[in-house]
């Protein structure tokens, strides 16, 4: 499972920080971070991450408590949130 999270987007709610711990808070830009995630394209911000054993639970609750859908969810490809 990973998360794909789209920082662009994301305006700051900061309501997956209170999901997931992978989530923290970025005071100084307004908006959330991804700790650990990659950004396979340098051009956007785009964070990918794979999920820990046994966080899948609070990864997709981080997603789908987004206001502005800027975190999505991927399992074996698919997208589940």
């Amino acid at each position: 499972m990973k998360v794909v999270f789209d920082r662009d987007t994301c305006i700051g709610m900061y309501q997956c920080v209170d999901e997931w711990g992978k989530f923290t808070k970025n005071m100084d830009e307004g908006k959330a971070d991804l700790e650990g995630g990659e950004r396979p394209d340098e051009d956007v911000e785009v964070y990918e991450l794979e999920v820990p054993e046994g966080e899948e639970f609070e990864a997709e609750f981080a997603a789908r408590v987004c206001p502005v859908d800027a975190i999505e969810v991927y399992d074996d490809g698919e997208q589940v949130v």
